[in-house]
């Protein structure tokens, strides 16, 4: 008679998942914070420093969890220190830390008091935390199919984005936004009619950003897969993403997306063996995806448009220019209609582009002209204080525009008078090692300013950390895209798309860095910091002996 078999235990499941965690944990954190930090909104957990709009995050607790794992197995000898730009990352950090040191002691921009201290080491440890993401996730990856796991993570994850960017603009679903403190405090918004979508960001720039990131590399793979039910959901998904691109409109991401979007197209191209066939490809595939890009955008980017028009205002030749041109374009499409029977309005309903007057204000004045992104006229709020500074009244003054905003628009403006002049200043003050972090916009050494940008990351960092932080850090970018150039035409076809991919985000995101500091961005930095810790593991594997399929599915 056959003995029966014994059904295993709960106990031989509970260690069976047990030596799988052991040995796949940094894999699950790695997963979990590529979609979580994009997907979960901006909503706060507590205040970290007070009055302050930086504040502490469900996904920074995550990120904690994640490093106190890969400090583990780093102690048990499962990972190794020995990683691709440990020595880059560690110097730039080194020099972040004598940027602060002397910040403290030499130019005195924070002040002795724990509050900026504190300040100023929260910005040099939140850099810390986005490199991070690239050490946890290389050393999470020991094979193709663990790599995979991370590429659909990314995929999944930019449809669930897309998802909730067509809830808010069409179904009423909430905004969290962090572009005050008063928002950032987690209040529950809805998009009015000239709000632009953000999606799961704090920001329509911070969302076009991260796309930036993930759409480059989500074309060069659509490019590169051989099975068709790949190559169309890859397509899909890229599509999506390009039209949650065009309803943020964000300039700056929509110009950088384009620039990689184009140096996708030509390294794909470049791998044919005859000019010829380089061209023909190039022109293929940048016909196909220029022709989607625009009956997205005529279809859906008319607050893009209206933004891109807002920078011809600045230049009245070039906008005559243009709006001539356009009316005699919409001239020609009102008779062509006519004549097809699509329109019973005859030709020259069209109303010509009109003399503008140009107005040439002084630098500062009072004005009821607003400038061209500005929609309502909000009055300032002049407060009357006493000897004690107490507020004893408040009252309504016309708000002043200077003369960039009133010709190139409130966004630029702010720019241009304030945050770039203000980062050369840190820089010039200290060029090697700047004024420190968090300082740039300061009125004085003791001035706490509550949130902190230049939007031009290049200046960003010349004004904190002065040469030497600018030399470090844009050297661990030159490596990367260093390192992703050796395999842009490797064989295996994952490899190469991954390289790809990453090489042109690279450019995008240093083209994007012109106008957005995305390197300080949480949500775009964890991202890219993770696409390159995925990108480098990849690159990692030794390759095998046999020929590739004619046909490789990447997925």
């Amino acid at each position: 008679m056959p003995k029966k078999t014994s059904q295993p235990s709960a106990l031989t499941y509970l260690k069976k998942l047990g030596s799988w965690l052991d040995e796949n944990i940094l894999l699950v954190f790695s997963a979990l914070l590529i979609a979580f930090v994009p997907l979960y909104p901006k909503i706060p957990l507590f205040d970290i420093l007070p009055g302050y709009i930086v504040r502490i995050r469900l996904e920074d607790a995550l990120v904690a969890m994640a490093g106190l794992a890969w400090f583990i197995q780093l102690v048990r000898g499962k990972i190794t220190w020995k990683t691709p730009l440990l020595k880059q990352i560690g110097t730039y950090l080194i020099v972040g830390l004598l940027s602060l040191v002397s910040a403290m002691l030499i130019t005195h921009t924070v002040p002795l008091e724990a509050l900026h201290i504190g300040k100023s080491t929260l910005h040099l440890l939140r850099y810390t935390e986005y490199f991070f993401l690239f050490f946890l996730t290389y050393d999470s990856i020991k094979n193709v199919n663990q790599a995979k796991v991370l590429i659909w993570t990314i995929i999944i994850t930019v449809i669930g984005i897309a998802i909730y960017g067509v809830g808010q603009k069409y179904w009423y679903w909430p905004v969290y936004s962090t572009m005050n403190r008063e928002f950032s405090k987690g209040v529950r918004l809805y998009l009015t009619e000239h709000a632009r979508v953000q999606s799961t960001f704090g920001g329509h720039y911070d969302l076009g950003a991260y796309l930036v990131v993930v759409l480059p590399l989500l074309l060069s793979m659509a490019y590169k897969s051989g099975k068709k039910w790949e190559r169309r959901f890859l397509y899909l998904s890229h599509g999506i993403g390009l039209w949650l691109l065009i309803v943020s409109a964000s300039r700056a991401p929509f110009v950088a997306y384009s620039v990689a979007a184009a140096v996708v197209i030509g390294i794909t191209a470049w791998e044919e063996s005859t000019w010829k066939k380089r061209w023909k490809v190039f022109f293929k595939k940048g016909f196909a995806l220029g022709l989607l890009t625009l009956v997205l955008f005529f279809s859906f980017g008319n607050d893009l448009y209206e933004r891109f028009l807002h920078v011809l205002e600045g230049y009245p030749e070039l906008s005559r220019t243009y709006h001539d041109w356009n009316y005699q374009r919409k001239q020609f499409r009102d008779e062509l209609y006519y004549k097809l029977g699509i329109s019973n309005t005859p030709p020259g309903g069209s109303v010509a582009f009109d003399n503008r007057d140009v107005m040439t204000p002084t630098d500062q004045q009072p004005t009821t002209v607003r400038p061209t992104d500005v929609y309502e006229d909000i009055p300032d709020i002049e407060k009357i204080v006493d000897e004690n500074d107490n507020v004893i009244e408040t009252r309504e003054k016309p708000r002043v525009w200077s003369a960039n905003a009133l010709k190139y628009g409130l966004s630029v403006a702010i720019r241009l008078d304030s945050l770039w002049p203000n980062a050369i200043k840190g820089f010039t003050r200290n060029p090697l090692l700047g004024t420190g972090y968090a300082t740039l916009n300061k009125e004085g050494s003791y001035h706490f300013t509550e949130a902190d940008s230049t939007d031009n990351n290049f200046l960003r960092v010349l004004g904190e950390t002065g040469l030497l932080g600018f030399v470090t850090f844009f050297a661990i970018i030159a490596v990367v895209m260093k390192q992703t150039k050796q395999h842009l035409f490797d064989k295996n076809k994952l490899s190469s798309s991954v390289a790809i991919g990453v090489f042109a985000c690279s450019i995008g995101l240093l083209v994007n860095a012109l106008y957005i500091d995305v390197y300080a961005a949480s949500k775009v930095a964890f991202t890219y910091w993770a696409v390159v810790g995925l990108a480098l593991a990849i690159f990692s594997f030794k390759p095998k002996k046999r020929k590739q399929p004619k046909k490789t599915v990447l997925l």
